[in-house]
């Protein structure tokens, strides 16, 4: 993108300069000569007058008496009125400028003077214009560059914008450009995340309800059907023997549906080796804690391999370090593991922590106790449901923040296949 911006404007500096620099070079060199010849019919006129004062005078011509109104290197000729030719000065061969003038009452004068000055002239005023061109496309290559540099980076900004907003990062973003039209574009992209955050929020909360009621209903269905199968009297018990086999497939299909919806939102995921991608997540905030006078720690087995979306889990745990970098004191630890067959990712720090009013529903959209607008951790959690883990609050005092992944099992890494993910309701 920037090397097209930068293509398109060097190519309209490069036009103008040749528009421009081809017809000033030459009109500067026909003004050198314009000068040098105006300046010669000048001098030419001047002897004329000289010559006319003379003969008026003395009837005579002496050219001598003149020489010293003349340029050191010219060659002047005179045919007076009675046709006598007089010269002074050297007479050059090879090209030369030349002026002529007439006499009163009869005669001429004719008076050169080398090209060679002229042309040294025409060369070094041309060439210096040539070199004001060429100082005037530099600089327009550096504002060119500066210009496409500012030109671009906004666009690749938004344009990260926009993936990660389909990648399911629906955090917010504060910067802005200063241009108008793409600062508006940032606005909707915010709009967008923001309503696309709160349909995946309810998404994920009716499939929820709805897999928690309807597994309710189905036990106590089940329960019932399982009463009736033992009624003594056969005809009952048969009818509600296949009553509850019926349930029993109905609770599989549903297993079924949840198990398609989660596998759904995280289509994305793939297996990540937290050795990797962790360093690289800790190295942008690392950074930003060292400029607040605080350390970032980080502790990751090297053969860990999760599975989730790269984007989510960047911005997923990009959230708790922003929580902790405004909220939080001290330093700042990423640590991971493996328990129970699950990758567990830990974010804390030193500082006074979550307040007890605060610690059932830091999660909660529009939840904060720092005057902060609360969807960060809400946006943070979305993001790490959709590729089927969960963040919890480990601890209040201080603040540790639990991110709970799955791993991937050995023959799905061999196959290079997604993981399938646990049917059961969480």
């Amino acid at each position: 993108m920037r090397k097209k911006i930068l293509q398109a404007i060097l190519l309209a500096v490069a036009v103008t300069g040749l528009a421009l620099g081809g017809p000033l070079v030459y009109t500067t060199v026909l003004l050198v000569e314009s000068n040098v010849r105006a300046s010669l019919n000048e001098n030419a006129a001047r002897v004329a007058d000289l010559l006319d004062e003379q003969y008026a005078q003395k009837h005579t011509i002496k050219v001598d008496d003149i020489r010293i109104a003349l340029p050191k290197t010219s060659y002047l000729k005179v045919t007076g009125p009675d046709g006598s030719v007089s010269r002074t000065g050297t007479q050059t061969t090879g090209d030369v400028v030349t002026a002529t003038a007439n006499l009163v009452p009869s005669g001429s004068i004719e008076l050169s003077i080398p090209a060679d000055r002229m042309r040294r002239d025409q060369l070094s005023e041309g060439g210096l214009v040539l070199l004001l061109l060429v100082l005037s496309v530099s600089i327009g290559t550096v504002v060119a560059t500066l210009t496409a540099r500012r030109l671009a980076e906004p666009l690749q900004h938004v344009a990260e914008r926009a993936t990660r907003l389909g990648a399911g990062d629906f955090r917010p973003d504060a910067r802005r450009h200063g241009v108008q039209e793409l600062d508006a574009l940032a606005e909707a992209l915010d709009t967008s995340a923001a309503a696309l955050a709160q349909l995946v929020t309810r998404e994920r909360e009716l499939v929820g309800d709805v897999s928690h009621q309807l597994r309710s209903r189905l036990t106590a269905l089940q329960l019932r059907l399982e009463a009736l199968a033992m009624h003594p009297e056969e005809e009952t018990a048969a009818e509600a023997g296949a009553a509850l086999e019926q349930a029993d497939r109905l609770a599989e299909v549903l297993d079924e549906l949840l198990a398609a919806a989660r596998a759904a939102r995280a289509m994305g995921a793939e297996p990540l080796e937290l050795a990797t991608e962790l360093p690289v997540i800790v190295e942008e905030w690392r950074q930003r804690l060292r400029a607040e006078g605080r350390l970032l720690r980080m502790k990751v087995p090297d053969s860990l391999v999760v599975r989730a979306t790269p984007a989510r889990l960047r911005e997923a745990i990009g959230v708790l370090l922003d929580n902790a970098l405004q909220h939080g004191d001290g330093t700042v630890t990423v640590a991971a593991r493996v328990s129970e067959g699950t990758a567990v990712i830990e974010v804390s720090d030193a500082g006074l922590g979550v307040p007890d009013e605060l610690a059932g529903h830091i999660f909660e959209r529009g939840v904060s106790g720092h005057g902060s607008t609360g969807v960060g951790l809400a946006l943070a959690r979305a993001l790490v449901d959709a590729d089927g883990g969960r963040m919890q609050l480990a601890t209040a005092r201080p603040a540790t923040f639990v991110i709970f992944l799955p791993v991937p099992k050995s023959d799905d890494l061999l196959a290079g296949v997604g993981w399938r993910a646990d049917p059961g309701p969480r």
